[in-house]
């Protein structure tokens, strides 16, 4: 069922073993340097989870992102920030795991 949610609300191509692996491309589809951020801590920056990790996914439009979710039903939270490092916004996922999105500022 977690497959199936971030298959269908985040667009995450889920393989029949339980992950996947993220090739960074430009928009031509050219592979270019990138990270995506999996975080552990000890959950103060995860609330309103209460998972000891969280996971960072770069998005192209943060805002068009959640008002997608939210219109799908899920757990969106309403804070967002902004900041020279770029938009962040957060959903929970059906397991109450919280997942940052993050939209780096232009030309990053």
């Amino acid at each position: 069922m977690l497959q199936n949610w971030y298959k269908k609300h985040l667009g995450i191509d889920v393989q029949a073993w339980g992950g996947t692996s993220f090739k960074w491309t430009d928009s031509d589809g050219k592979p270019f340097a990138g990270t995506t951020a999996w975080m552990i801590g000890n959950g103060d920056n995860f609330a309103p989870s209460e998972s000891g990790f969280m996971v960072n996914y770069r998005v192209d439009n943060l805002n068009e992102i959640l008002d997608s979710l939210r219109t799908e039903g899920c757990n969106v939270l309403e804070k967002t920030d902004e900041s020279e490092f770029g938009k962040f916004g957060w959903v929970i996922d059906p397991e109450g795991n919280k997942v940052e999105l993050w939209e780096p500022p232009s030309g990053d």
